[in-house]
């Protein structure tokens, strides 16, 4: 497959998720509590985002890195079983691989368990450029919350893969107790050589001081960015181009579990991208996608196919007021 073009890179965050089916409540101390479910799955940024584009006919290359351990072995080998190639992975032996444990609860937000591992362990070195310039899409997916990985880095694999006619698609991550980030230390160059950039609004939140999306939206376009979409929540979701600004409703799925639906609307973005369809479309197809994320356990298990997206869309429409 060497020097064979792919669709889309995604590079980032990798995780080994636990989780378990939701409970009614938090067991308390000492107290022991059945659930239908625990399942292992690979999960992150990265790997969610690869999934998802695979179930939706897309050739995808993941890039990122684990730990030299089982669990560092079973992202790589449950990857590959869905659909992504893995030969962008490389392995740490200075730590271990990154996990989390998702607690869901009936009715309340999930809690989480975290250690960063390889990923706080991921440097531009380790990123072959090789592989990068096979792609057609270079999808960055947990930035901030990759250590190694600074605007410096990020910059230059930004700018290279731009050399090399790859258009550039950059989410971020904040992590849990931050109040605010410097953007321009941390993204604002990067911005300038970012197609298209995907914060939720909380992320925009911190970055830019800001608590109105379209106020963050237009700082961030003032950087270089072409086109920005903030998604919302149940809210909705922000696209907004020098030109043009769409706002769209959500479409509402029975919700099982929400983990993985934001990466599940990046994938639907990309592949509207990949597709040739226009900014309301593709705005249409993620969040088509991402809802249907949130009807299963797990990040990736009820992902759409792009049939089932396709379908989806004919028999359900999104309300989405355009502005110019």
């Amino acid at each position: 497959m060497s020097g064979e073009k792919v669709d889309v890179i995604c590079l980032g965050i990798l995780v080994a998720d636990v989780f378990c089916s939701p409970l009614d409540a938090l067991p308390t101390a000492g107290e022991l509590k059945l659930v239908d479910e625990i399942i292992l799955q690979v999960g992150g940024c990265a790997a969610n985002t690869a999934v998802s584009l695979s179930k939706l006919g897309t050739r995808v290359t993941v890039m990122g890195k684990v730990g030299s351990d089982a669990f560092g072995q079973f992202i790589i080998d449950d990857l590959a079983s869905k659909g992504p190639d893995t030969k962008g992975i490389t392995r740490s032996t200075e730590v271990g691989t990154s996990k989390t444990m998702i607690i869901p609860v009936i009715s309340e937000d999930r809690r989480f368990i975290h250690t960063l591992g390889a990923n706080a362990d991921l440097s531009y070195d380790d990123i072959d450029l090789e592989v990068v310039s096979q792609g057609k899409i270079l999808y960055v997916g947990g930035y901030l919350g990759l250590p190694r990985l600074d605007q410096k880095s990020l910059v230059s694999l930004l700018k290279y893969a731009k050399e090399k006619g790859l258009s550039t698609v950059l989410d971020v991550i904040v992590p849990s107790g931050a109040f605010s980030y410097d953007l321009g230390f941390h993204l604002a160059e990067a911005l300038a050589h970012t197609d298209v950039f995907l914060p939720n609004d909380d992320e925009a939140r911190l970055l830019t001081g800001q608590g109105e999306p379209e106020e963050q939206a237009q700082i961030f376009l003032e950087q270089g960015c072409d086109t920005v979409v903030i998604t919302m929540g149940e809210k909705g979701t922000l696209l907004k181009t020098k030109d043009l600004t769409l706002r769209a409703d959500i479409f509402h799925l029975p919700v099982v579990d929400p983990s993985g639906a934001g990466d599940a609307f990046d994938a639907g973005f990309i592949s509207g991208m990949l597709w040739g369809w226009d900014l309301k479309r593709t705005l249409e197809l993620a969040s088509a996608v991402g809802a249907s994320a949130v009807t299963k356990l797990g990040c990736t298990t009820g992902v759409f196919s792009a049939a089932q997206a396709k379908e989806f869309l004919k028999n359900n429409r999104l309300p989405i007021t355009e502005y110019r």
